[in-house]
């Protein structure tokens, strides 16, 4: 079987000399690839002069040429995509079907409208397309502008979007970006910027997109890229150890822009028992939450406070709701949800252990790898809570919501909430507790990258913020004209 090869893409160009050979995470398959180390050089823009071609295209050029991008990114019809989406099952740490649904929906991301919406609602087209006036009170005038920026991107593996979102950021920002594949997925951002070369070879656009793929740790390589003369940013996904490593290189003239991983939670409220029908819908998007993607995103559920109380009662009703949750889980879409791809083997030994003794916990599932739900007995979460993943969910009793905020912290991504009536009592509380996103419960999947992210705004904190101040001694009070202090 011939080996696939993964080129190198140094704007515009594609390169397939002096190839290696590199594995894949988990060592599911191997491939050829460009030696960085012959091209460290090249990988850099160099001169930020080099970024004035890009602004010579107005912001409804950059929507044309994304727009027609997003009609070539069609799986059916795109070769570069369906190569990518066939090497991705082996990569990817989801299930084929998951995969395919992804590289399926990436084109949504792509039309004029969504584009426009994110953009206008983050950074605000006007001061992408030229300086904004504005007056202050002391007679000073100041313009404002955002310009792009010289970045690296060490892009997340768990969903292929995230490499055509990172992709589409730059463009609209007029960056030079340098992606660094992920080793879990390094041939979606390949296969785009392959699809950008056929579309328009020539394009500022294409010509601002280097994709490359180098062992992440590799310190002979960063040490050469990752300086200020050659990057201004650098947007890193990835987990508390690549954060660490990539962290060493931060200087002045050098910005982190760290999207770490994060876990997310959902709390249930008592309203939600009420009747039969609103306790099965909250098991339903409450599998939605904990199973989309397998639950490999940050926004994934995995430990859920639900409010049916303590007493024996309402733990009786909490189990009713945990085989609802499992049997909801079981029954989704294979577009969203899939038993996993590899069950870990060390949660797996967690949770069998727990069905030894089902006095503290309960196990509903999960005895052929498909995943479980958890419900704890008691108001604790599991002692392994932070590892849950592969479609496992623990179920928390509790009798207030006070006992909830305790449990949030800098670490919490997304919380789900059901119902949506008790988003009025918790959403001025989680964020002062460390919550960074507040969702209706089922949707935590569906993010908006007009919305914020990890508490910050990426495409703004992605852009340069220039100021120009325009004063005068008729206008502004000159501080040369100070009254001396006697």
């Amino acid at each position: 079987m011939t080996m696939p090869v993964a080129p190198m893409v140094i704007r515009g160009e594609l390169i397939t000399d002096n190839l290696i050979e590199v594995g894949g995470r988990g060592g599911d398959l191997a491939f050829l690839t460009p030696d960085a180390h012959k091209y460290v050089d090249r990988l850099p823009l160099g001169n930020p002069t080099k970024l004035a071609d890009l602004y010579k295209l107005s912001f409804d050029d950059i929507l044309d040429y994304a727009v027609a991008l997003g009609q070539r990114m069609d799986l059916a019809t795109n070769t570069h995509l369906q190569e990518a989406c066939e090497l991705s099952y082996q990569t990817a740490p989801t299930t084929p079907t998951l995969v395919k649904a992804s590289y399926m929906g990436m084109h949504h991301m792509l039309t004029r409208e969504a584009i426009i919406e994110a953009v206008d609602t983050t950074v605000g087209i006007d001061h992408l397309e030229g300086w904004v006036h504005q007056r202050l009170i002391d007679g000073t005038e100041i313009e404002v502008r955002c310009f792009g920026a010289r970045t690296l991107h060490i892009v997340a593996g768990n969903a292929p979007g995230l490499s055509l979102l990172t992709i589409l950021r730059n463009m609209v920002l007029r960056s030079d970006a340098i992606i660094k594949a992920p080793s879990n997925d390094p041939f979606t951002a390949l296969a785009v910027a392959r699809t950008m070369i056929d579309m328009a070879p020539d394009h500022p656009l294409t010509r601002h997109l280097t994709v490359a793929y180098w062992k992440g740790g590799d310190q002979a390589l960063e040490q050469k890229l990752y300086r200020p003369e050659n990057l201004e940013k650098i947007v890193a996904w990835g987990g508390y150890a690549s954060m660490k490593h990539v962290s060493q290189y931060i200087q002045p003239g050098l910005e982190l822009i760290s999207l770490d991983p994060k876990r997310s939670a959902s709390i249930i409220g008592a309203d939600t028992f009420a009747s039969e029908a609103t306790m099965r819908e909250a098991a339903l998007r409450l599998a939605c939450d904990i199973g989309t993607m397998n639950q490999k995103a940050c926004v994934n559920a995995r430990v859920i406070y639900v409010q049916t109380g303590t007493d024996e009662a309402g733990i009786e009703r909490l189990n009713a709701f945990g085989r609802e949750v499992y049997d909801a889980l079981l029954g989704l879409p294979n577009s969203v949800s899939t038993a996993p791809k590899h069950y870990d083997k060390g949660l797996k030994a967690h949770v069998d252990a727990l069905r030894l003794d089902d006095e503290w916990y309960k196990v509903i599932g999960g005895k052929d790898g498909e995943g479980a739900v958890i419900v704890s007995q008691i108001p604790e979460p599991v002692s392994f809570s932070t590892t849950l993943d592969d479609r496992t969910a623990n179920l928390v009793p509790v009798d207030s919501l006070d006992e909830v905020m305790d449990a949030v912290d800098a670490y919490t991504q997304t919380v789900g909430i059901y119902p949506e009536a008790l988003k009025d009592e918790l959403k001025d509380r989680l964020p002062l507790h460390g919550a960074q996103r507040i969702v209706s419960l089922g949707y935590a999947p569906a993010m908006k990258w007009a919305a914020p992210q990890d508490a910050i705004e990426p495409l703004r904190r992605m852009g340069k913020w220039i100021s120009n101040q325009i004063s005068s001694p008729e206008a502004t009070p000159a501080p040369w004209l100070r009254a001396p202090i006697a």
